[in-house]
């Protein structure tokens, strides 16, 4: 919102080349709207006014920008420019750069870096992609459970400033080992005399520098924490992941769950910096693979060819009884991958979900059965046909057939992201174009299969 309204100030003042006054204008603007002033800026014009930032705040601005912007700047940056942004930035937030640095810019960031910062980011790199490792920062106050709430005290407030976050305390032993961690009202309230061992409970929730950096996502939530410890294999503290990098995370996770479903492969950056070639790279192998499917939607139509022929009148149901399946097949779906995703239910919990969808299927299926029966009856009739025994199992045919493929819509659609989670890929690919296509061949298999059943000897 600032920035929407800083934006014509703005815009006139860089047509002007006023810097003198943009440097003023921009002193007391938050950096993330100062960033999304830069975002419609050339380059060569948008590294200008980074000049006229103070150095920290052309750090926080520059971990706003898109992908693509930053990129784009880091292009035309001078080596000094360079050097105070990379220096000034979390290192997680080096490390996140990094993992997306073309091959040739990856060098000119290295040399631009102090050697602590260049050996902290080597260190951070060498844990697995999308894990905690990658995530977390190493800038943290821990303390020693002998010493006194003073001491600790003298020791926040000279490195405090530095920190991610001085809310929670880490307390550690001689080896580095993490033992436990302590709010800061804790040592508030305790008396300046008092030893940390006194005030400690030693009870503590760490993540391992190797999990997934899903895990931090739900660790923070399940406990309600601002930041956790990471450590190491050997319970060796190693930095802290806080919550405001875990969002970031969590809106990557779900955004990809959501492109998933919608059966295409996950973008790597956002929509608007994704180019045309590789959007359609993305989104023609899931297309290719459903027209496949489709196929045998046809096929299994083919083999109902002389059935067709003597009841027309049952093609102008296959539309409902297909939807209708898919429908619920796809619903049932992403119910379970969220309740999956969020730990709502376990691998182990199937057999559970099985009787709930099956029961549930019945229920709906039922439901739309008979509902399917009386609306097709009654529409038969309008249309001029007396209601005969016929036009009653033809109804009927699609009331049964409803019943049928919102079951299997159910367990299908519920049973698929257990067999995917179980065979190590992402429940979220079992999307609902996915369970559609399936239940699309098995929905036509049921409902001819009734209409044999119903109709020889009446229509048939």
């Amino acid at each position: 919102m600032i920035a929407h309204l800083l934006k014509p100030e703005f815009d006139e003042l860089i047509q002007k080349k006023d810097w003198i006054a943009i440097k003023e204008s921009l002193d007391d603007v938050p950096a993330v709207d100062i960033a999304e002033l830069l975002e419609d800026l050339e380059p060569e014009v948008a590294v200008v006014v980074f000049r006229l930032l103070k150095k920290s705040k052309a750090a926080d601005v520059f971990t706003y920008l898109s992908s693509g912007k930053g990129l784009e700047l880091l292009e035309v940056f001078s080596r000094r420019q360079l050097s105070d942004v990379m220096n000034n930035l979390e290192p997680d937030e080096r490390v996140a750069l990094m993992e997306e640095l073309p091959g040739h810019l990856t060098q000119k960031v290295f040399t631009s870096m102090d050697s602590d910062n260049l050996a902290q980011v080597r260190r951070l790199l060498g844990y697995p992609p999308e894990s905690v490792g990658r995530l977390m920062t190493t800038n943290y106050v821990k303390i020693r459970s002998d010493w006194t709430v003073s001491k600790s005290f003298e020791h926040i407030r000279k490195y405090g400033r530095t920190a991610e976050t001085v809310n929670v305390i880490y307390v550690v032993n001689e080896q580095e080992q993490l033992i436990d961690d302590l709010r800061l009202n804790q040592l508030i309230l305790a008396s300046p005399e008092s030893h940390i061992e006194d005030i400690m409970d030693e009870s503590f929730e760490a993540l391992s520098a190797f999990d997934d950096q899903e895990e931090a996502v739900k660790m923070l939530s399940k406990y309600d924490r601002v930041a956790l410890p990471v450590v190491d294999s050997g319970g060796v503290l190693v930095g802290i992941v806080t919550v405001d990098d875990v969002l970031d995370v969590a809106e990557e996770e779900t955004t990809e769950d959501m492109q998933l479903m919608a059966g295409m492969s996950a973008l790597d950056d956002y929509y608007s910096q994704t180019n045309i070639t590789e959007m359609v790279r993305k989104r023609s192998g899931w297309l290719i693979l459903l027209f496949l499917g489709q196929m045998l939607t046809v096929s299994a139509m083919a083999g109902y060819e002389d059935t067709l022929a003597a009841a027309a009148v049952l093609a102008l149901f296959i539309p409902m009884i297909i939807s209708s399946g898919g429908n619920s097949g796809s619903q049932a779906a992403t119910l379970i991958i969220r309740a999956l995703s969020t730990d709502d239910i376990r691998l182990k919990d199937w057999m559970m979900v099985l009787r709930r969808e099956l029961f549930s299927g019945m229920l709906l299926g039922t439901i739309l059965g008979v509902m399917g029966t009386v609306v097709i009856s009654t529409w038969m009739v309008f249309r001029g046909e007396p209601f005969t025994t016929a036009v009653f199992l033809q109804a009927l045919t699609v009331g049964m057939s409803l019943v049928g493929v919102v079951i299997f819509g159910n367990l299908s659609g519920s049973m698929l992201p257990f067999i995917m989670s179980k065979v190590g890929l992402d429940p979220a690919v079992t999307s609902a174009p996915f369970v559609a296509t399936l239940v699309d061949v098995t929905g036509i298999l049921i409902y001819f299969s009734i209409a044999v059943a119903l109709l020889s000897g009446v229509v048939l």
